[in-house]
């Protein structure tokens, strides 16, 4: 089941709601831009790629809605599109890639606005199918990092909820344990939002991998005692020193795992990677509502005491040097990252800003 569908009759988006997992496995549909926003930036759809292309049929919904004949009027609408969606999630820069990728759309000349409709239209399709093929390679290079009896911990949710479809480091979990190998995954609960014990917990029970959810904190435990064999995250965008932005609590987990010596591995998509940064400080991180952290109950009561007060990052900056390799779907690189990221990428390293 895909995370994301598009119904090319009645123009509308379709996405699973995460929210409600894993009780229960509902729907939302989005008809009009500002549904699509709100899903973005409600977390009712979530996971960098995934996030791209439910942008991308944003602006084709924002298109298909514009009644304008004039195609210069439709580029002008569109682009107060882009300015909206862009502003919904500002870590992942999957979601700045694919704005980016419609909007070239616009730039070819002499089309009729109609013409123009069924190019975006066209294009985001072709975003959600690349996707799915971009996720099957990157689980090919990503499980033969994985060795036959490995324990994995697993941070917040890289599955198929997370993409359109298969998954980033779950996803080569998954075809690890496809091909036969013992695999065991140690699924964090990645608080607040619980994304580890909610919707990883619930993507490996449909696909009968053992898993046992442990709490955020417990992973030094399991590392320290050599229980532990692999660190698999993802990632919303990796700088092109190999600091990679991902969700908080990457960063303690990655520092835990080096200091025990376990490999970290970072699984993410050629469009996650931005090498126009040369570390991580320029990635902005978002920070949430503090309600997220506040409103957790114990007992049916509430864990704060009244009029407390919280932060919420939802993302942190994992430093390069306690990486050990970046999977993309162009292959394995390992580092130092300033130079193999650009070779993997097929990009000259001495056109990238120098980064440490």
């Amino acid at each position: 089941m895909r995370t994301l569908t598009w119904d090319p009759k009645q123009k509308v988006l379709r996405l699973i709601d995460q929210r409600a997992l894993p009780a229960h496995l509902e729907f939302v549909e989005c008809h009009h831009l500002a549904e699509v926003a709100d899903a973005i930036r409600l977390m009712i759809v979530r996971g960098a790629p995934a996030i791209g292309v439910t942008a991308a049929f944003g602006m084709a919904i924002a298109g298909w809605n514009s009644s304008t004949d004039s195609p210069d009027a439709l580029r002008s609408h569109l682009q107060i599109a882009a300015d909206t969606l862009r502003k919904t999630r500002p870590t992942a820069v999957n979601l700045q890639w694919a704005l980016t990728r419609m909007l070239a759309v616009l730039e070819a000349p002499g089309l009729t606005a109609d013409k123009l409709r069924h190019r975006l239209e066209a294009e985001a399709v072709r975003m959600a199918e690349e996707d799915v093929a971009i996720n099957h390679q990157m689980a090919e290079y990503g499980a033969s990092l994985i060795e036959d009896g490995d324990t994995i911990i697993h941070h917040c949710n890289t599955g198929a909820l997370a993409v359109v479809d298969w998954g980033t480091a779950l996803g080569a979990i998954r075809l690890a344990f496809e091909q036969g190998k013992r695999v065991h995954v140690l699924v964090d609960e990645t608080r607040p939002r619980l994304q580890g014990a909610r919707l990883t917990a619930w993507e490996l029970s449909q696909y009968g991998i053992p898993f046992e959810i442990i709490t955020d904190g417990a992973a030094g435990y399991f590392l320290q005692r050599g229980d532990v064999q692999k660190v698999m995250f993802g990632a919303d965008r990796v700088a092109a020193n190999g600091d990679v932005a991902n969700k908080i609590g990457t960063y303690m987990l990655a520092l835990a795992a080096h200091t025990n010596g376990v490999p970290v591995v970072c699984v993410a998509p050629s469009s996650s990677v931005d090498l126009s940064l040369p570390d991580g400080s320029h990635i902005p991180i978002e920070e949430r509502d503090p309600d997220e952290v506040l409103n957790l109950q114990y007992s049916g009561e509430s864990v704060a005491p009244a009029g407390a007060k919280a932060r919420n990052p939802a993302f942190d900056i994992t430093p390069h040097g306690l990486v050990d390799a970046i999977v993309t779907e162009r292959g394995i690189s390992r580092q130092p990252f300033k130079h193999t990221l650009p070779q993997v990428l097929g990009k000259d390293p001495n056109s990238i800003s120098r980064a440490g």
